[in-house]
């Protein structure tokens, strides 16, 4: 067998016609089919149970198809490293992170820039636990700066620091005098929370289920400025990573740390563990290890 028998096979699966398949593949029916036979032949047994217009997998086919998708994925993997190793220049880092890692990411690649001044650097929003599996695993990122907790063989996570979440009020709000908060404080209040797939969301529902308190949500968001933005119109407050409010954004509102165990977070950066990085994103790693170590 080939890897092109195997491209035909899964794409097959996929569609489970011969017509839609073979279209998709941009190649004859009769030539996808004679594939096919081939693959049966090399295998020695038969992929496929029934006619053609109404095909399902045997026990083989399952077991060929699953193999075959890793083997091609391992491929695809395999010439981006290989290019990665053979590029010329300094490369480029694909560094994944969440929102509040924002006030610090500049000072480690501006750091990075000096030894590496022609490294090209992308910068992606990468938010739940299968995310940054799924980017790593794919190579979609080389490094990713995360709060969620990955415990898996084949990444490594290494916690960097520790945050606290923060209530965040209007400026004008009845609360800005008080030092600190507690969650019965503003659970009357209409509250702005993350969307669906963020770590900082489950933080904090998980807060209100521990006090027996209920939420009086009112928006949800995807992004943290949106949050900022609401609330500096009034129109509600938040809990958001302290870390966000650095800067010009703390001027906007008023933030209070909450007494309250399950309102902080560790931030993890995070790799994957067998694959070829280039010394410019080795060096990066440990650019980030050094400014936290030094913090």
């Amino acid at each position: 067998m080939d890897m092109k028998q195997l491209r035909y096979f899964i794409k097959l699966v996929e569609c489970m016609s011969y017509t839609k398949a073979s279209e998709e593949l941009h190649i004859a029916q009769p030539s996808l089919s004679i594939a096919m036979k081939k693959l049966e032949s090399d295998v020695g047994y038969p992929l496929f149970e029934g006619h053609t217009r109404k095909l399902q997998l045997t026990d083989v086919g399952e077991f060929l198809y699953g193999r075959a998708k890793e083997i091609l994925e391992n491929l695809d993997i395999l010439k981006i490293e290989l290019q990665e190793i053979g590029s010329v220049g300094d490369g480029c880092l694909i560094l994944g992170l969440i929102e509040s890692a924002k006030h610090w990411i500049p000072q480690t690649l501006k750091k990075l820039k000096q030894d590496y001044p022609f490294i090209n650097v992308k910068l992606v929003d990468i938010l739940g636990a299968e995310s940054v599996k799924q980017a790593l695993r794919t190579h979609q990122s080389h490094v990713i700066i995360t709060n969620q907790i990955i415990n898996e063989k084949d990444i490594v996570s290494i916690p960097l620091y520790e945050e606290r979440l923060v209530a965040v009020l209007p400026k004008n709000h009845h609360l800005k005098e008080k030092d600190t908060l507690e969650l019965k404080d503003i659970y009357k209040e209409p509250f702005i929370i993350s969307t669906e797939g963020f770590q900082t969301r489950l933080d904090v529902l998980k807060a209100f289920e521990m006090n027996n308190l209920p939420m009086n949500d009112k928006y949800e968001i995807e992004r943290f400025e949106t949050a900022i933005s609401l609330v500096q119109e009034g129109l509600g407050v938040t809990i958001l990573p302290e870390n966000y409010l650095k800067g010009s954004t703390s001027e906007a509102v008023i933030q209070k740390v909450m007494e309250h165990p399950n309102l902080k977070r560790t931030v993890h950066l995070t790799y994957l563990n067998q694959r070829y990085l280039p010394k410019s994103i080795r060096r990066y790693i440990e650019l980030v290890q050094e400014h936290f170590s030094r913090a």
